[in-house]
């Protein structure tokens, strides 16, 4: 099962649109109705970016009764629009429009999609063909080169279910874009940086297709590069160079049953070996316009017969710039420079053709493993809107949102500006740039996945960002041999974030976890501890184990006095670094740490707790502007999410944290907004559930409240929810990620972009979370520990450091499964579990290597002799029974 089939009509799904490309690539997205769209190819995020005459149609004929039908492979658009705000996923060009009337559609299409594999079903009575596509994009963590491929792979499934024989032509279309800003509109063939387009016909070992090139364009050019539009069928003919889709819709429509295929064994370099019809335009385009190419596969079909067709569309665009309004004041010293930062991918492929043959090479292999990837939560027991959201949240990896320069640095914004940000910001771009430290706070997902690109983010904050100090402004200049932001106004907010920074410590000690290795540690912990010291000496000079005074946060302002927040942000980011002391051997900076976590989690509790949830005093002089004072924040317990993620203990008192968390949900979960005002940005309305940032049940809200405290945010949603399963409420988890993945099934919001400022906002990333929570996985690479919660039956997606697989639940026993790279273990902890008996443990049947059985309060732990390692397609079995209890 590579995909959960959960198809949606596409006039349900009108939102629905699942980005294709690799990281870093750029992207184009296939939509419900079948077509592509959102074409953000040229190193720029526009969200409703779009090459015109870019589509799949389809000629039918049949002799005898006749027919003869030629159509958009699109489905009819909706009439009604939902009027939803701050999206534009459900934006269709109006080209596509102007298609759709002149030549028709198909009456419907049915989406179905596991992230990175969609499937679209078209459906029209009066076609009887029975017309499937898949698209995809190679995913394969943790290998970055794999799922960094600038490509869309198509496979068209034809089918006869008639009772006559008929015969047809597929055709894709794809335009030019060589040049194009990204930005600019396009009409028809004309738009800024066009001139001097060239398409040329490319027979390449039985595929064939067009070669899409603009020679005229210095190579330094933005908009320079290559694309390539290949079918995989030596009979395909093409019509190189189109300006209007009349032209190449009059081409398919002129195809003959017995269209001169067998004359390309003659001559294998003509473009369209049949006599008659249109010619293609030569020549280079004239200034201010393009090329249109066309690819048509012929295609006879019996009774009951199907037939494949694939497509591949790869592209090249190697001339990153830092096209992007920095933070900071004015630098007019950096004058007229561009600052080329390039695309990690193009340096691996000299072009778009290169990039092709790769593809053509290895389809089937990238194909495998990528569903097998799919597989992993299609056949687990994960619900159908858990398997859509949660393997979507890698959608946002691979957005304009992220990119990986040249040197193999890779950087992020927070999002895409689109139409949540145009009010401050423009529609274009990457949304405030750069590695945003207090919204990559809440992502999980990249670490999990992909941890040598997640490693890099710590190498900049370290190595590049840090001020000699200590702080780490949550902004990074690039390229990275410009001055940092150091010692000047920043941008929201102003100066360096203090819940960025103890994230910096929390997302360190993360990545160790996960297989950095003692020599990456080592290298950074002497980084870490000044972040630390810094802290200290400016948020708590006298060692009381709390913050106080001015704390810039990720809302925008300065949080004040003390707060849960920030404080259990602190107290994390002391065990954290505590805990990274001694491994490194640095006993008195584990002893301080430790002590100062003690004195906090003490004052905390005492000061904040209300008797329900963790509340806000200010001191002496505050001003309540800006601050939730007697507040409900839905964020209050950030620390202790955290804290669980990364195997840390309990910050807080456990029955506190649970009463606080119960708070959260029973006081800021709405159910409903046609009756609410709200002050900022919209992304819960009319009859949507959504979890607002703060609340005041008790009254005391401020006159000027904490900035965004009546938003619904999906990272504060799924860092709450993920909590929730740590916790064992699950009910309540269940509640909160219904209503997000309700209000973004498609209908009226896309489940592959959850925004906030910008498209594909990272902080949504947090969703990683509530699968691991899901299945209770902590991993501690360095020690081989693995613990996993035995109480939920199921089977679950697991990633490990280097390999990922499944883990099944059952009442006496536990499978853990390999699937790809390894999982290399030492100890197994078994949470929630009170087996009467002791475990056995075996791998494929085998017993595994001598171990001993270790009793703790939570379950029992497992503890190997030696290392045992679990390759793809092995599986280790814990058991018990009575039988097993007696070995």
């Amino acid at each position: 099962m590579s995909i959960r089939r959960h198809a949606r009509a596409h006039t349900n799904a009108r939102h629905t649109a699942m980005p294709l490309g690799g990281i870093g690539t750029g992207n184009v997205s296939i939509c419900a109705d079948g077509s592509l769209r959102q074409w953000q190819l040229h190193n720029i995020g526009n969200h409703v970016g779009t090459l015109p005459d870019s589509f799949f149609a389809l000629r039918l004929t049949r002799i005898e009764p006749p027919l003869d039908v030629l159509r958009v492979l699109q489905a009819a658009p909706p009439t009604e629009s939902t009027e939803t705000p701050l999206v534009t996923d459900d934006h269709i060009p109006q080209w596509q429009r102007q298609r759709l009337g002149e030549y028709g559609g198909f009456a419907g299409s049915r989406f179905s999609a596991t992230y990175p594999v969609a499937e679209v079903e078209f459906a029209d009575e009066d076609v009887p063909l029975d017309v499937r596509l898949e698209a995809l994009t190679p995913l394969v963590p943790p290998d970055v080169e794999k799922s960094s491929l600038p490509v869309t792979m198509l496979t068209f499934t034809l089918r006869n279910d008639g009772e006559v024989a008929v015969h047809g032509t597929l055709g894709g279309a794809l335009q030019n874009a060589v040049g194009w800003d990204g930005v600019s509109p396009i009409d028809g063939v004309r738009g800024a940086g066009y001139g001097g387009n060239t398409n040329r016909l490319l027979r390449d070992r039985g595929w064939t297709g067009v070669l899409m090139e603009n020679t005229t364009l210095p190579d330094d050019d933005p908009g320079a590069g290559q694309m390539v539009l290949a079918a995989d069928s030596s009979e395909a003919s093409v019509l190189t160079q189109w300006r209007d889709a009349a032209e190449f819709m009059t081409y398919l429509a002129s195809r003959a049953p017995a269209s001169g295929a067998k004359r390309l064994a003659h001559a294998p370099s003509a473009a369209n070996p049949q006599r008659h019809g249109p010619r293609a335009a030569s020549g280079a385009s004239p200034a201010g316009s393009t090329w249109n190419g066309g690819v048509g596969v012929p295609f006879r079909l019996d009774p009951g017969q199907e037939t494949t067709i694939r497509f591949a569309i790869t592209w090249h665009f190697p001339n990153r710039y830092v096209n992007f309004e920095q933070f900071g004041p004015a630098r007019p010293e950096w004058g007229k420079s561009r600052f080329w930062l390039g695309n990690a991918y193009t340096t691996r492929f000299a072009d778009a053709h290169d990039v092709f043959r790769r593809v053509r090479d290895d389809w089937d292999d990238l194909r495998a493993e990528t569903t097998a990837w799919t597989s992993t939560f299609a056949g687990s027991t994960l619900s159908d809107a858990e398997v859509e959201h949660l393997a979507a949240q890698l959608a946002v990896v691979r957005s304009p949102t992220c990119f990986q320069s040249a040197e193999g640095d890779f950087f992020g914004f927070e999002g895409v500006l689109g139409a949540s940000t145009v009010m401050w910001s423009g529609s274009y771009g990457g949304s405030c740039p750069l590695n945003c430290t207090h919204v990559w706070n809440y992502e999980h997902a990249l670490a999990r996945t992909f941890p040598s690109l997640e490693r890099s983010m710590r190498r900049l904050e370290f190595e590049v960002m840090q001020h000699p100090d200590g702080y780490v402004p949550h902004r990074l200049i690039a390229p990275t041999y410009l001055p940092q932001l150091w010692d000047e106004f920043i941008g929201g907010p102003g100066e360096p974030a203090l819940d960025g920074m103890l994230g910096t410590v929390l997302k360190t000690y993360r990545e160790y976890r996960a297989g950095a290795g003692d020599d990456w540690l080592a290298t950074y912990w002497p980084r870490v501890r000044l972040l630390l010291d810094h802290v200290r000496r400016h948020w708590d000079p006298k060692d009381t184990g709390v913050l106080r005074g001015v704390q810039p946060s990720t809302h925008d302002i300065d949080l004040c006095g003390v707060n849960s927040f920030m404080g259990t942000f602190w107290l994390a980011a002391l065990r954290a670094g505590a805990e990274m002391a001694r491994r490194m051997a640095d006993d008195q900076a584990a002893r301080e740490l430790t002590e100062l976590f003690r004195l906090g989690s003490a004052s905390y509790d005492e000061l904040l707790f209300d008797g329900e949830y963790y509340t806000q005093v200010l001191d002496d002089g505050e001003s309540p502007d800006f601050q939730w004072g007697a507040g409900c924040l839905s964020d209050q317990l950030i620390g202790q999410w955290w804290a669980h993620e990364l195997d840390l203990g309990y910050l807080l008192p456990a029955d506190h944290v649970r009463s606080a968390l119960s708070a959260v949900v029973r006081h800021n979960l709405r159910e409903g907004f046609r009756d609410f005002h709200h002050d900022y940005r919209v992304f819960a309305d009319a009859d949507d559930t959504g979890l607002l940032m703060c609340s005041w049940p008790k009254g005391g809200r401020p006159d000027v409240p904490t900035r965004y405290a009546d938003e619904v945010w999906t990272g504060s949603e799924y860092q709450v929810a993920a909590h929730c399963l740590r916790e064992g409420l699950d009910a309540e988890a269940g509640r909160i990620l219904d209503g997000l993945w309700t209000r973004y099934d498609g209908r009226r919001r896309n489940p592959y972009n959850e925004i906030e400022c910008g498209d594909h906002y990272a902080r949504s990333m947090a969703g990683w979370s509530v699968l691991d929570a899901l299945s209770g996985v902590r991993f501690d690479a360095p020690s081989g520990r693995l613990t996993l919660r035995g109480d939920r039956n199921g089977t679950w997606p697991v990633v490990l450091d280097g390999g990922w697989g499944s883990l099944t639940v059952e009442d006496e026993a536990l499978r853990l499964s390999c699937a790809s790279g390894r999982f290399a273990l030492r100890r197994i902890k078994l949470d929630a579990v009170a087996w009467p008996h002791d475990p056995t443990c075996d791998v494929d049947g085998v017993n595994a290597p001598a171990f001993s059985i270790r009793r703790t309060a939570d379950g029992p732990a497992i503890e190997f002799g030696h290392e045992v390692r679990l390759a793809p397609g092995q599986s280790m079995r814990i058991r018990h029974d009575q039988v097993s209890g007696a070995r």
